[in-house]
């Protein structure tokens, strides 16, 4: 039954991406704020349909924590859940992501009028910089940041070192940083197929305050703070 309910959401969800993505072509001319709302139905329609289908919902812990203002967002990165249900529990926003994903046709072309920070991530230094550059303006525009530091998805159980890109943007900028920890790699695994049902935990962390602090400092802390919290959420000792 999971096997049957996954490929009836993976095929619905695809088949979405097919109509909606050409739609959301149509809203270029529009003004962001107006465009986000738009584009990210089709994130919240996939909520639905996991919910609905698969049986796999979430429950958020530290929503209190957000502030007022935009913040940069650093966050666990164990699978594709998180970058849809993100668009649902946090203001509008837009992520640090490899610039390959934009060539994706289609999808790639819709995720291109968010505004991501779309970089070579073997562009070292100069791909920082580009995170500080573009990071800021569109904090300054209101829109949060969300950067996945350890560059790409792990399994749960494991980690892979922290980037600096985040926290340095976070440093230059003066926004705080919001760190977020969750467990959804245990329902849709990074490179799985089966959609199990359950309820994802989504752990919203105390607000970093990045005045006058190094990225080293801010990066450390958040780091901390997120592997602690994945401990508990994965039922492990505490790094």
């Amino acid at each position: 039954m999971v096997s049957f309910r996954s490929v009836l959401f993976n095929f619905l969800m695809w088949l979405s991406v097919t109509v909606y993505a050409p739609l959301s072509l149509l809203t270029v001319v529009l003004p962001f704020p107006r465009r986000y709302l738009l584009i990210s139905r089709w994130a919240r329609w996939q909520m639905f349909l996991l919910k609905h289908i698969c049986g796999l919902d979430y429950r958020v812990d530290g929503l209190e924590h957000l502030p007022a203002g935009a913040a940069v967002i650093l966050a666990k990165h164990q699978s594709a859940w998180e970058t849809i249900a993100f668009q649902q529990i946090f203001p509008p926003q837009t992520w640090v992501l490899k610039r390959e994903l934009l060539w994706i046709p289609l999808f790639g072309w819709a995720l291109a009028l968010l505004r991501p920070i779309a970089i070579d991530r073997g562009a070292g230094r100069v791909a920082i910089e580009q995170v500080i550059e573009q990071g800021r303006e569109r904090l300054q525009s209101g829109i949060w940041v969300v950067v996945f530091p350890e560059g790409t998805r792990v399994a749960p159980g494991t980690r892979r070192r922290y980037g600096i890109g985040g926290a340095a943007l976070a440093a230059a900028s003066g926004y705080p940083v919001v760190p977020v920890a969750h467990n959804a790699g245990s329902f849709w695994p990074r490179r799985g197929f089966l959609k199990r049902p359950g309820t994802i935990r989504v752990v919203i962390g105390p607000v970093i305050d990045s005045h006058g602090r190094s990225a080293e400092e801010i990066r450390r802390q958040a780091e901390e703070w997120i592997e602690n919290t994945m401990a508990g959420l994965e039922g492990k000792q505490p790094a």
